[in-house]
């Protein structure tokens, strides 16, 4: 009887195709948990970054990128990781999937030379009051994640980069961030949010 929570018929069969079965069975019962660690809360406190996967009614999957300085993404409980929502598009792409279906996955990076990567799997829910919105500029809303699979992988394919500076963008204490340029294109700027436009007036007054 097959009573893995991480692999599936179709994991099960490349892995008999590869011969990987036994190597897999052992990395789901030494690396997979559920509650962080106190590395793994380390690394997701300092993340500049990270990809957050979604799907829609649909079924079909959607992958973001969410940037921030580090310290945006907090880990508040055992399993139980929070990020806010900032100023973006206006599409809710990812956060409306996460009204439909809860189910996400997240992945944090590390480029350096201690390379790591480490996946989430859990259940997202939206926050329009949440402790962390005063401490949170720019933030929208809180975003939770409770885990109910934390696991790394193997770094070895990942590339050595480095940050050589945050993005004007990204909210942070004590800095008002620019209005980006797409939202002063005349193909948008009639659609834009009240506080867009009052924004752009305001600057423009200046």
């Amino acid at each position: 009887m097959d009573d893995s929570r991480l692999y599936h018929a179709g994991s099960r069969e490349l892995q008999d195709r590869f011969d990987t079965r036994r190597i897999a069975d052992r990395l789901e019962r030494v690396d997979l948990h559920q509650a962080f660690t106190d590395a793994e809360r380390e690394m997701i406190e300092s993340a500049p970054m990270f990809f957050l996967a979604t799907v829609d009614p649909d079924g079909l999957p959607d992958v973001s990128y969410k940037g921030g300085v580090p310290g945006f993404v907090r880990v508040v409980g055992d399993s139980t990781l929070a990020f806010p929502n900032y100023d973006g598009n206006g599409m809710y792409k990812s956060l409306g999937n996460v009204r439909a279906d809860p189910r996400v996955g997240v992945l944090f990076v590390r480029w350096s030379e201690r390379p790591k990567k480490l996946r989430v799997q859990g259940r997202a829910s939206l926050h329009f009051e949440h402790d962390l919105l005063d401490e949170m500029p720019g933030a929208q809303l809180i975003v939770e994640v409770r885990a109910e699979r934390v696991f790394d992988n193997c770094p070895r394919y990942l590339h050595r980069m480095e940050l050589q500076e945050y993005s004007r963008y990204a909210p942070r204490p004590e800095h008002e961030p620019p209005i980006p340029d797409w939202k002063r294109k005349p193909a948008y700027r009639d659609a834009l949010s009240e506080r867009d436009l009052a924004a752009l007036a305001e600057e423009e007054a200046r």
